[in-house]
């Protein structure tokens, strides 16, 4: 199956080469490079419904509160995988996302987790409700996908 068709319905796709480096000892990708697709992935979502910027001085942006994955083919050099992102759920103070990750040289999911995203006020240092322009971006977004 093409890699487009299992990435229908992620509104957000980084493409990235394997990297030599990305390879554990057995000489397929490390783990934790899966989770640097999900940061990839998420940053690029949250860029497209303009969730980023400075939070050093405080501020509401997000904070990513926990993520898991489940590997399911190993992936190998030489090799592009294509990381989706979607959200699937939004709520007062969070939003839900999935992410794929699809190996172009098998044609194959590789990889599928997830994550919570708490609206963050770096200042109080507390959570914080999700700005209504946030939970309409991700709407306009995930609609156009």
């Amino acid at each position: 199956m093409p890699p487009s068709d299992l990435l229908a319905g992620y509104p957000i796709v980084v493409t990235m080469p394997v990297a030599w480096g990305d390879l554990d000892a057995l000489g397929h990708v490390n783990n934790t490079v899966y989770f640097r697709r999900f940061e990839d992935a998420r940053i690029a979502y949250l860029a497209a419904i303009e969730l980023t910027g400075d939070l050093r001085d405080g501020g509401v942006g997000p904070i990513l509160a926990s993520t898991h994955c489940r590997f399911r083919r190993p992936v190998e050099f030489p090799d592009t995988v294509r990381t989706g992102a979607r959200v699937s759920e939004v709520a007062d103070d969070r939003f839900t996302m999935e992410y794929r990750i699809v190996s172009e040289r098998l044609g194959e999911v590789a990889a599928e987790g997830g994550g919570v995203v708490v609206s963050y006020d770096y200042g109080a240092k507390a959570k914080a409700p999700l700005p209504d322009r946030v939970r309409d971006a991700i709407r306009r977004l995930e609609e156009g996908s």
